[in-house]
């Protein structure tokens, strides 16, 4: 008998009570709408980049930054974010963070230079990251543990995997039909929407007595926005390049004396013991690994449809449409089938496939026709990582007490992001280096046939890169996550056959 991942967690109703009559449908569509706007953000500006270069006067280098300013600041305020809502109450930061975002998207859609318009992505980013780990956590304390926390959790992966796709999209459209602008506006509405019912309808935590635990929240996010910063710096000035060097090493002395703070502090922003259990320490790592795949793949896929075969802005973003439609639909499939199959088989086949459709995408040339050859690995793509999801998502906060809701799910989405910025960040150097091309450069630019065929190279060598990121994946999957679900299957199957000798 297979053990599913949500059986772990305490056997006990952790839904806050507030004396409102719940409305389940109408807060899972608050924190569904919440999180898509969320991850939307991450991909909607891509398909828009080579008119916000042309209408903000960005640099070739610079352009770069339109994305990274807000990955950058997303996956390193995370865990503060996560915190803030342990001991603050996660329906109030959540609102707040919302606000923020909204504000900052109002200030982007109005940008009138390259330097306003970072600010303004990295103050989304902040938003982003307060509200990101109150959305899974206020998810978990409204629906019960069992088939309708499943069920939430799986509709919660299907934003999570199709959030980046859809993202292309709607960016596509916008830019397109009214102005790239519109990329950030759309914000605006939805996020005043969201605001004023959030109050209304959204349970509220319970709030911890404690303090902030500044130092680690302070060592945290400064230790991996320079880890991100190194890798997002070495895509333009080179590995060797002293700033690059020193934002690795400042990284790394920062995220040790983050483990040193944590260990020490009574009330730390991340509790180290979330890591003691192997299979959820491992689908963070293999979070990050799928993630960066992925997410670079839209990227350098981007750049291919609007640099080598010619399609506008819109015809990218609807390239996309079939890992889209397929990543939804095995994403709300995915907790049907795992307490069928397990979990853990589950998710190995679906990183599995998506491996496989990563390979076949990596084979494209400057003369691949979209159908077959691009189309069909982006369906399996979309179907092994829209399967994969959920069992995922699920491993992350397994077993997972009350009071650590917000630290695990904020660990969720600090996974989600730095796969997203350290994927690029690295590939974006392997395309640079394969098609002898400047890092930034972007979808757009006028280029002969020649600088096509070099660019289509660029791309699928990054893509092969994308690839590796799958296959580190699945190694994690089976070699690290798998055994400790094999062995707790063991174990259960033993206790049972000793009760059975006992009553005999």
């Amino acid at each position: 008998m297979a053990t599913t991942l949500t059986a772990r967690a305490p056997d006990r109703p952790d839904r806050p009570t507030n004396g409102r009559t719940p409305r389940p449908a109408l807060v899972l569509s608050i924190i569904l709408a919440t999180y898509l706007m969320i991850i939307l953000d991450a991909t909607i500006i891509i398909t828009a980049l080579p008119k916000i270069h042309r209408a903000l006067g960005f640099s070739a280098t610079g352009l770069t930054w339109v994305q990274s300013a807000y990955t950058l600041t997303f996956g390193g305020f995370l865990l503060l974010g996560a915190r803030a809502g342990d001991i603050l109450g996660r329906r109030r930061v959540f609102v707040v963070g919302v606000a923020v975002f909204t504000v900052a998207s109002l200030l982007g859609g109005l940008a009138q230079s390259s330097t306003w318009l970072l600010v303004a992505r990295a103050l989304q980013g902040i938003g982003a990251a307060v509200a990101a780990p109150s959305t899974l956590a206020l998810l978990q304390i409204s629906f019960r543990e069992g088939p309708e926390r499943a069920r939430a959790i799986g509709a919660y992966s299907a934003v999570a995997g199709g959030g980046g796709s859809v993202g292309l999209v709607l960016g596509g459209m916008l830019t397109s039909w009214v102005s790239w602008r519109w990329a950030l506006f759309i914000n605006v509405p939805i996020g005043a929407v969201l605001i004023a019912l959030a109050p209304r309808f959204l349970p509220e935590s319970d709030r911890e007595h404690g303090h902030f635990d500044l130092a680690g929240a302070a060592t945290s996010t400064l230790g991996m926005t320079a880890l991100v910063y190194g890798f997002v710096r070495a895509a333009s000035a080179g590995w060797s390049d002293p700033g690059t060097v020193t934002s690795f090493v400042a990284g790394v002395a920062l995220l040790v004396a983050f483990v040193v703070t944590e260990r020490r502090a009574e009330q730390p922003i991340t509790p180290l013991h979330l890591f003691a259990d192997r299979e959820r320490a491992g689908s963070y790592v293999v979070r990050m690994l799928v993630v960066s795949g992925m997410f670079a793949m839209f990227f350098f896929l981007t750049q291919y449809f609007q640099g080598v075969l010619g399609y506008t802005a819109l015809q990218a973003g609807l390239a996309f449409l079939p890992v889209t439609a397929v990543m939804f639909g095995a994403a709300r499939l995915a907790p049907r089938i795992g307490p069928r199959v397990g979990n853990m088989r589950l998710l190995a086949g679906g990183v599995a496939v998506a491996l496989v459709g990563m390979v076949l995408l990596s084979r494209i040339t400057p003369h691949s026709h979209y159908f077959p050859m691009i189309a069909l690995p982006m369906l399996l793509l979309g179907l092994g990582i829209g399967t994969a999801l959920t069992p995922l998502t699920t491993a992350g906060v397994a077993g997972v007490a009350p009071e650590d809701a917000g630290a695990a799910s904020g660990l969720v989405n600090v996974a989600q992001q730095l796969g997203a910025s350290l994927g690029l960040g690295i590939l974006v150097t392997v395309f640079a280096a394969a098609s002898h091309a400047p890092a930034h450069r972007v979808a757009g630019d006028t280029a002969s046939r020649a600088a096509a065929e070099e660019l289509a190279h660029g791309v699928a060598t990054a893509l092969r890169g994308s690839a590796v990121f799958l296959a580190l994946a699945l190694v994690m999957v089976v070699a690290v996550m798998w055994r400790p679900a094999r062995a707790l299957e063991q174990q259960a199957a033993l206790e049972l056959e000793r009760s059975l000798v006992f009553e005999d």
